[in-house]
């Protein structure tokens, strides 16, 4: 299951995951930092495509599924303006052991990064801001 969200992510979502065949659950939070690339980040702002997102972020957590072995996942990409230290994303899987959950874990956040049109602006201390990791690489499929 994949969301955006425009409120904070309930960190409760584990709770979503339980089930009596797991004996791992890994899970992954990414939170806004208040640097990068030696500036100084007051604030970020995500912004997404919201039903190629979702489609691609199932087609991502499906992969996983089957990859891995794993039971479950869940995924929650915040959009709009974040402030420092709150939680951009959060990844969580369930597997019967914990190798299969971190490595699902892994290839989820890695993947969403890599292929969702989810784009970041950062807002710097010195006034200026900028659109930051702008390399979405969905892959395009052509109908002959």
């Amino acid at each position: 299951m994949f969301t955006l969200s425009t409120t904070a992510i309930n960190e409760q979502l584990k709770a979503q995951l339980a089930d009596a065949r797991a004996g791992a659950l890994v899970t992954f939070e990414g939170w806004v930092r208040n640097h990068n690339e030696g500036q100084d980040v007051v604030l970020l702002e995500y912004e997404a495509m919201q039903s190629l997102a979702e489609k691609e972020a199932e087609k991502i957590i499906a992969e996983a599924k089957e990859k891995f072995s794993i039971y479950n996942a869940i995924c929650v990409h915040r959009v709009g303006p974040l402030q420092i230290g709150e939680l951009a994303v959060w990844v969580g899987v369930t597997a019967a052991h914990r190798g299969a959950a971190f490595d699902a874990s892994r290839y989820i956040i890695d993947e969403i990064k890599t292929r969702l049109p989810i784009w970041k602006k950062e807002h710097y201390k010195n006034g200026t801001s900028g659109w930051v990791n702008c390399q979405c690489q969905h892959a395009m499929v052509t109908h002959e």
